[in-house]
């Protein structure tokens, strides 16, 4: 494979990344800023903070402890004011946030599940409890069609893939013992 890229939506923010040697096949990459989504929430959310900051500085009368009030909001509230990027792969899902990245292979996901803002990528075949804490969720923006197809493709050949192994170890002939 040589080095190329597919064009899919630039004006919606939306890139397709170079092949590279380390990817499987064509890429998909775009970042989601939640903030500018919203402007009228974001004005809100960031009035709030001051305010939470405010409150802390008249009940405790410390910059310091105002100043950690910030930071802690701030912190919290990171994916929302600070932009994620997002890259999906033949290999995985790379995630890249202000302060981490996070990479994950396509071969550790079983199921997904889209919804009107997102995708979840479940570890798990069939629904449970616990997706939400093991899986992971990916955030559209504007390519809701791209981003489902290509993980619904990856994550079937990565099935289909799993059940030819299981098949052919099973009917692999005599087991020693």
């Amino acid at each position: 494979m040589g080095d190329s890229a597919d064009k899919i939506d630039a004006s919606a923010g939306i890139h397709a990344a170079v092949t590279t040697p380390q990817d499987d096949g064509p890429t998909l990459a775009w970042s989601v800023h939640p903030i500018k989504r919203k402007p009228l929430v974001s004005a809100a959310v960031t009035l709030f903070v001051i305010l939470i900051a405010l409150v802390v500085y008249g009940w405790m009368q410390s910059l310091w402890f105002m100043m950690l009030a910030l930071v802690i909001m701030l912190g919290s509230l990171a994916k929302f004011y600070f932009p994620t990027s997002y890259k999906l792969s033949g290999r995985g899902v790379t995630v890249k946030t202000t302060t981490q990245t996070l990479f994950k292979e396509w071969r550790i996901y079983r199921s997904c599940y889209p919804d009107k803002k997102g995708i979840l990528l479940s570890p798990f075949a069939e629904p449970s409890r616990l997706e939400n804490f093991r899986g992971l969720y990916v955030m559209f923006e504007g390519n809701s069609e791209q981003v489902t197809a290509f993980c619904k493709e990856r994550i079937a050949l990565i099935n289909r893939k799993s059940s030819a192994t299981t098949n052919a170890e099973s009917s692999g002939g005599d087991v020693a013992r």
